[in-house]
């Protein structure tokens, strides 16, 4: 008995029906698959119903749709398809260089058909006299052409015109093979499975409006002609139908996301910007503030302003002033009686946050507290009592901030800096420090490319600093390779001698971490060669350093102790040292692009001409050629997140809810940006137009997301 779906739709009577989809039939009930076949499609290619065959699409189409003449094939010729009759049928050679060869001839002229395997199944078939079709490859041997293992088949009638259709080739698994199931023989099974299926099984999901608007073709078509088109034209409308339905089904669940919260959720009112800030504003601010800056921070005045709760992700490259703003809204909460916390992933980030907002702060009548794993706890106990009290205004901490201990008096405003360290459940718990959740700033340094961001952060308000405050030096990138190592060494004497500082990092290797500190160690020993004691002083810190150890070297080289720092990747985010002015990053091509930016921006902090050279090996891959190319081309943090994005794909995005999202089977975030415009522009003004979606031009588009149970939030429609 085949299992049931159900269905609601609307006929032109407004009439509700309920009936069964023969897509959620079992695949082993499809004729041709069995049990046996059936339990190998589910483990190796996840296909447990008719559903999931009709989503498998092929990887290419073969062309049988001509018949050409023999005559025809030229050294341009790929793949070809002609009749003819068997002329010479014989087997050459003996043992492993055993063959079948074969000619056949048309009116036009002959053609080499030659077999090194399956060589008995084609002498059953093939024979002198006989007529056939052969589709294969061309190739020329002694300058005549051939095929080498062509496909062939007794020529009748029926196919002497050639198929009036593309015949799909699917991806397979050795497995299936071994079953009798290549990528040809899963194309039997959908075009059997096809057969059975009707219009009314793969209803339409897309507004009639939208469809007539753009010229796409209906759902059932697009189905059928990415599996079984008569033409190539016929195949590109339905992946191009169906792309943008992945985008637009996607781009209209994140809006509803997006919906439902701004509805739903309750956030403190900030109604005035009052004495803090502008005291701060117009007294204390070190600098004017950026265009970016000040448009994010009117960004988030409107936001706290309408009794909703804010969530909203700001993404600003390395030292684009992203702490001043957040120190703004801090203030701004506390002129209105809320407490705020910043919390950061190490240490060491959250004591240079505490640091900076110390000394902005020293003249005005704030507290500002630091909270961290190794507070005392004496000082923790005066703490947690000045938090509910309400006289700690701010308080900047790690992972402590969230401990159960730590209560508000009135927390109304909370901030995560480099919000991927942090999974959503701990970020959930700042949630439950007030009554009403505080608005929520995440703030990260790691660009990430705008149409990735508008699809995987779609539920979250999107504010980006694109704008480098005046006064910062562009850094300066150059590649040198393992050759020039000494006059590299003597470019970082010259600047320590101006009394800057340098980096060195090696690179992690993760299958490895016995190999990562070796080679560390191996460099540390170099280094000291070119920088020997006293006249240098060096720091090191790599990851099977105990944390104490690591925070101590890190605060000497941070307090110009030292005057180099030795280092794996543990400095990529947040160190602020504005006195070091190099950094050399070894074996630069086994790092990607988003962490070789991220490293670059330790240096370039300060007002002084700084400078990151990569140091490669002399191998270097196509890719790492590329990443080290657009490094020293620009410092744009956006223009390197769109590279990366571009050659290497979206990846897995951490600590979005909605990363399910980009599982898109046929759509691209690279290549299709301008159907992802068009579909968050459609969806957008649908959900403007009708945000419960209850007109009846809407009908389709919501019973098909009634029907993706769990993974909408359909909580928001009544």
């Amino acid at each position: 008995m085949l299992l049931v779906c159900i269905h609601y739709f609307y006929r032109k009577t407004g009439i509700i029906e309920i009936r069964h989809s023969i897509l959620d039939s079992p695949i082993e009930y499809l004729k041709g698959v069995g049990p046996l076949r059936g339990d190998m499609l589910k483990k190796e290619l996840g296909i447990f119903t008719y559903r999931d065959l009709l989503e498998h699409f092929p990887l290419r189409h073969i062309d049988k749709t001509a018949v050409n003449t023999i005559s025809s094939i030229s050294l341009q010729t790929d793949f070809i398809q002609v009749a003819g009759t068997a002329t010479s049928v014989e087997m050459i050679g003996e043992k492993r260089a055993k063959r079948l060869v074969a000619e056949i001839r048309d009116s036009t002229g002959y053609l080499e058909l030659v077999w090194f395997q399956g060589i008995n199944w084609v002498q059953k078939i093939l024979h002198v006299g006989g007529e056939y079709l052969v589709y294969g490859k061309v190739s020329f041997f002694n300058g005549k052409p051939q095929i080498s293992h062509p496909e062939i088949e007794p020529k009748t009638t029926a196919i002497l015109e050639g198929k009036n259709f593309l015949e799909p080739i699917y991806p397979s698994t050795e497995k299936l093979k071994a079953r009798a199931l290549n990528g040809r023989q899963i194309g039997k099974l959908t075009s059997a499975m096809l057969a059975q299926v009707a219009e009314r099984d793969i209803p339409e999901n897309i507004p009639f409006h939208i469809l007539d608007k753009l010229k796409l073709v209906s759902r059932y078509k697009a189905f059928c002609d990415i599996h079984i088109p008569r033409t190539l034209l016929d195949y590109e409308a339905a992946v191009n139908r169906l792309k943008f339905e992945e985008f637009f089904i996607a781009q209209v669940r994140l809006e509803l996301t997006k919906l439902r919260r701004h509805k739903s959720s309750k956030g403190v009112v900030f109604e005035k910007v009052g004495n803090l800030f502008n005291a701060f504003y117009n007294h204390y601010l070190p600098f004017e503030l950026t265009g970016a800056q000040k448009r994010v921070i009117k960004e988030i005045r409107a936001d706290t302003a309408q009794g909703h709760q804010m969530n909203r992700l700001l993404q600003g490259d390395v030292g684009s002033g992203k702490t001043i703003v957040a120190l703004l809204c801090m203030l701004l909460a506390a002129d209105n009686g809320y407490q705020s916390c910043m919390m950061a992933p190490t240490e060491i980030l959250a004591q240079q946050h505490y640091n900076g907002l110390q000394e902005l702060l020293k003249d005005m009548p704030v507290q500002v507290r630091l909270l961290t794993g190794s507070t005392k706890i004496a000082e923790r106990r005066k703490m947690h009592a000045g938090l509910a009290d309400g006289s700690i205004h701010m308080l900047v901490g790690t992972h402590a901030v969230i401990e159960d201990a730590v209560q508000f008096k009135n927390l109304g405003f909370a901030i995560v800096d480099e919000q991927h360290r942090f999974g959503v459940a701990q970020r959930a718990q700042l949630w439950k420090k007030a009554v009403i959740p505080p608005h929520i700033l995440v703030m990260t340094a790691t660009p990430i490319p705008r149409t990735l961001a508008m699809t995987a952060y779609g539920d979250l308000d999107y504010s980006v600093m694109d704008e480098l405050p005046p006064g910062r030096k562009p850094i300066l990138t150059v590649q040198r390779n393992e050759m020039q190592r000494a006059s590299v060494m003597d470019f970082v004497k010259t600047e320590l001698e101006k009394g800057r500082q340098a980096y060195i990092i090696y690179p992690l290797i993760e299958e490895s971490e016995k190999l990562s500190y070796e080679d560390l160690m191996q460099g540390y020993d170099q280094v000291k060669s070119y920088f020997p004691e006293p006249r240098y002083s060096i720091s090191m810190v790599h990851g099977r350093m105990p944390a104490g150890q690591k925070d101590v070297n890190m605060q000497r080289f941070i307090n110009h102790d030292t005057n180099i720092m030795v280092s794996t990747t543990v400095i990529e985010v947040g160190v602020n040292v504005p006195n070091a002015s190099v950094m050399v990053i070894e074996s630069a091509e086994k790092f990607g692009l988003s962490q070789l930016h991220q490293l670059r921006g330790r240096v370039g902090r300060g007002s002084e001409k700084s400078y990151c050279i990569l140091l490669t090996g002399s191998k270097v891959s196509n890719d790492a050629r590329e990443r080290i190319k657009i490094m020293c081309a620009t410092n744009d943090g956006f223009a390197i997140a769109e590279k990366d994005l571009e050659l290497r794909g979206p990846g897995d995005i951490e600590g979005t809810k909605q990363s399910g999202v980009l599982n898109f089977k046929l759509a691209s975030l690279v290549n299709d940006k301008g159907l992802l415009d068009l579909a968050k522009h459609y969806a957008a003004a649908v959900l403007q137009a009708d945000e419960e979606l209850v007109h009846e031009t809407n009908a389709p588009l919501r019973h098909f997301l009634v029907s993706q149970k769990g993974k909408t939030a359909w909580s928001l429609i009544s």
